[in-house]
Parts: C-alpha cells; sequence; structure tokens
C-alpha cells in the first residue's frame, strides 16, 4: 500500500512501525530526513538498509590504516 509519507506510512502500518522503532533512535532521525520520500514498507526498508551502508562506510573509512612491514 502506497503512503503519502513516512508519518502516514508510521500511523496506518503496525509492522511498518515496529519496524521504524525497531532502529537505533539514530537511524531513526536520519530516516525522518527522508521521510517525504518514503510511501511503502519498502521504502522504509530501503532507506533504512542504505543509511547502514553508508553509515558502516564512513566507519571503515575512518578506521586506522596499519601497514604491515
Amino acid at each position: 500500500m502506497r503512503y503519502e509519507n513516512l508519518n502516514a506510512l508510521y500511523h496506518g502500518s503496525a509492522g511498518s512501525r515496529k519496524y521504524f522503532l525497531s532502529q537505533s533512535v539514530e537511524t531513526q532521525l536520519k530516516i525522518s530526513q527522508y521521510g517525504a520520500y518514503i510511501h511503502s514498507a519498502a521504502d522504509l526498508h530501503a532507506v533504512t538498509d542504505a543509511i547502514k551502508k553508508y553509515d558502516r562506510m564512513i566507519k571503515i573509512s575512518e578506521m586506522p590504516f596499519k601497514r604491515h612491514p
């Protein structure tokens, strides 16, 4: 089912609400920034996955580089 935005999805779909609330508060805030573009559970999952992948890439890029002799 297609919803107007994340807020409508959150209030209209118990499954999406449960999934959203299962994320960390930090991730919830990042997801909310894209709320106008989230119209379905599939959109919510895709945005969440993209955010988590991006955060992981940033974390890896900030790791110190170890050179082996």
